[in-house]
């Protein structure tokens, strides 16, 4: 029996999220990628691009399943960490809760943006300042990150 080609594809999940992953101006996209897992206990479910800048790098990921709730408890708690070294502090951003981590010395960092209690869209940066890390996070489509998140199979 033959199955249509399309029909495989439109099978998996991450393929909802690539379309999502918008190119950003001034930035050289690569192309996204995703990956979806069932496993009897658990699923996950990611899509990914990287973007480059010169030696700016922004890495832009959604996370659906067991391992972006883990990811997610500081958001849960409510943390503000502030050291010399840099910070962890939550946020809400588009009344969404964002949890955003600082490293100073490499000027790096990532914003963790809580879709759902398992989901999750995520910015690590280096070589950009954490305000325009924000404004590049904010160039994408949370809520319709957030819907296509809760798109069951």
């Amino acid at each position: 029996m033959h199955w249509p080609h399309s029909a495989v594809l439109a099978d998996q999940p991450f393929q909802r999220f690539l379309p999502l992953l918008v190119d950003l101006a001034g930035w050289q996209g690569k192309k996204p990628e995703g990956m979806s897992m069932q496993m009897s206990d658990a699923s996950m479910t990611t899509a990914t691009r990287d973007y480059e800048r010169g030696p700016a790098q922004v890495h832009a990921s959604v996370v659906v399943g067991q391992a972006a709730e883990g990811a997610l408890a500081p958001i849960q708690t409510g943390v503000n960490l502030q050291t010399t070294e840099g910070h962890m502090i939550t946020v809400t951003i588009r009344g969404m809760p964002v949890l955003k981590t600082f490293n100073t010395k490499d000027k790096s960092g990532a914003l963790m943006v809580a879709l759902s209690k398992d989901a999750m869209f995520s910015i690590a940066y280096e070589g950009v300042t954490e305000d325009e890390a924000v404004q590049l996070a904010e160039k994408f489509n949370w809520n319709a990150l957030q819907t296509a998140a809760q798109m069951k199979k």
